[in-house]
Order: structure tokens, then sequence, then C-alpha cells
């Protein structure tokens, strides 16, 4: 670490849970983020500005007026750029020192399980359950930690999956077979900044999971009602018969 960096995130340092080995550790390591929408934009601006040295970016989809509404990575200057570029350019001009993949063209099958075995943790910032069971299972079969979140009209949630550990759950013994593909912001809308609260928390997350400071979700669902801003922790156990983790 040199001395623009040890300044930079003298905040961060000062911390006795963080210290050096702490921000080290961080820039040592490299997140995948899938989806640059409401929940990926957040958490991808506070993992760059955090520290964390290599960004792995994901999105298919170009930049639309529907999206600066809540997408805040991206600008009035991005409207039909490819959201991975007006990402990395946002994320270039807050910490030039941040690594940036970009994959414009989504991820599946091998793609996907390779680039999610190179990162140390994965973030799911999708919206469709066919997405969230593919980096799903390609997180249990590489055994890297997947921070899970979802954010629909005023209410939203994170889960921090765990694969590393034995008896961890997985996304799939949360919802099963059960996802419904209508539940999306298009169809039914959402708040500014519920998805900022929410990928907030995804990004604090996934600092936890890689520097190994505090206690993740693991094992738990935290629930917000944005309404009446109250916030829920359930426990979530691992499914006997889950078809993508009880082998």
């Amino acid at each position: 670490m040199n001395d623009d960096q040890l300044l930079r995130y003298s905040r961060q340092i000062m911390l006795p849970e963080f210290d050096v080995a702490g921000q080290q550790a961080l820039l040592d390591s490299t997140a995948l983020i899938v989806g640059l929408g409401g929940l990926g934009s957040p958490a991808a601006l506070y993992l760059a500005a955090t520290g964390v040295g290599s960004l792995m970016l994901v999105d298919h989809d170009s930049v639309d007026v529907t999206n600066l509404q809540r997408q805040i990575i991206h600008g009035q200057k991005s409207l039909g750029h490819a959201k991975v570029v007006s990402a990395a350019e946002r994320i270039a001009a807050l910490n030039p020192d941040t690594r940036v993949q970009q994959f414009a063209s989504g991820l599946e099958g091998a793609a996907l399980a390779a680039a999610v075995a190179e990162a140390d943790v994965v973030l799911d910032g999708t919206d469709n359950f066919r997405a969230r069971y593919a980096i799903n299972e390609a997180c249990v079969m590489a055994k890297t930690p997947l921070v899970s979140g979802a954010a629909i009209r005023l209410e939203g949630q994170v889960t921090v999956i765990d694969p590393r550990r034995a008896d961890a759950p997985c996304y799939r013994c949360l919802y099963g077979d059960a996802g419904d593909e209508a539940l999306n912001c298009a169809e039914n809308g959402v708040a500014a900044p519920l998805v900022g609260i929410i990928g907030s928390v995804q990004a604090m997350e996934a600092v936890k999971v890689v520097t190994g400071i505090g206690e993740s979700l693991a094992g738990y669902v935290l629930h917000l009602d944005a309404k009446r801003m109250e916030w829920r922790k359930f426990t979530l156990t691992k499914d006997p018969n889950c078809p993508t983790c009880a082998g």
C-alpha cells in the first residue's frame, strides 16, 4: 500500500476492525457484480470507493431514461450507452486505482462459472429468478460467497450465501422453484432510495466477507419494509432436499 492509498483509505484504516491488514485484503480482492441497475449501481460505487482492487461488471443492457430515477451510477450523458461502459467510466472518475473488467454481453454457463471462480465475492443485482438461480449454482459449485439483494415497490431484502460452510443454505433453499417472474420494477415500480439502501447493505456485506470483520448475514435474510422503516431478520436454514446444495 503506497502513501496515497494510506491517505485515501485512512478513515477505514483507523477502525480497529480494519487496520492496514483489512484494507490490504480489500485492495487484493476481486468482486463480481452481476447487474448494474438499482442495486448494482450503489454497490459498485461503494466497493470502488472502499478500495476493492478489482471489479468485474456484468450487464447486457444499455442505459434508458427510465433507469435514471434510481440507477445512480449512470447519468444523462450515458443514455444509449452500455451499462458496463457507463459504470466503468463513473468508477474511473471515483477511484482510478480500481481495475474494471467489463462483460457487456452477460455471462452464462462456463463463462459465468469461470468468472465466479475468479472472484472473492459475488453480488447479485439481477431482477429475475432464472439469473439468480444460475448465479447461485455457480457460487455453490465454486464455493464463492454470494451477496444477494432484491427490491420491489417499498420492500427489500439481503442475504449472504457462504458455500464455504458445509451447513450453509443457498438461494434455492430460500425460494425453491416458487419464483414469480412478474415481480420486477418495470411491472411493479420501486422507490429510488430503497434500492440505494439495499445495494449499500450488499456492499457492506461484501466488505465483511472479504475482510472477515464482524458477522455476515450468512444464514439469515434481512428484510426491510421501507413504508414503516422496519427491519426484520429471519433465519435461513439449509433445505435437505435442495436441488442445488443438498448434494
